[in-house]
């Protein structure tokens, strides 16, 4: 049996990056330049160590709020009722599902 290998593509849709660095330039006032400072100096941490673990975390944070969400057990017993039982499509829904992709065209 042969293994079949898709590409790996990033949530924007785009091949990615080959691991090695590169710059992010940034024109910051200088009062946040200087929060930076101190919340990164609190932390024993350098600038450029701070901003980058701040906007990874944050990255990760968003990216999972598209794909991952939790809800107690009644929320969820409700949720999944409406997906296995989901109401008739209206117009709206009809003709959104027969247009062609923009991709595509």
């Amino acid at each position: 049996m042969s293994k079949v290998q898709l590409p790996v593509t990033t949530q924007s849709g785009r091949a990615p990056v080959a691991d090695t660095k590169g710059a992010i330039n940034l024109r910051i006032e200088a009062r946040t330049r200087q929060i930076i400072d101190d919340a990164a100096a609190v932390l024993g941490k350098t600038r450029t160590e701070f901003m980058i673990d701040s906007a990874r975390t944050e990255a990760i944070n968003v990216l999972l709020d598209q794909r991952m969400f939790v809800l107690e057990a009644e929320a969820y017993s409700g949720f999944a009722e409406a997906l296995d039982d989901p109401p008739p499509a209206g117009p709206a829904l009809t003709t959104l599902m027969h247009r062609s992709p923009a991709w595509r065209t």
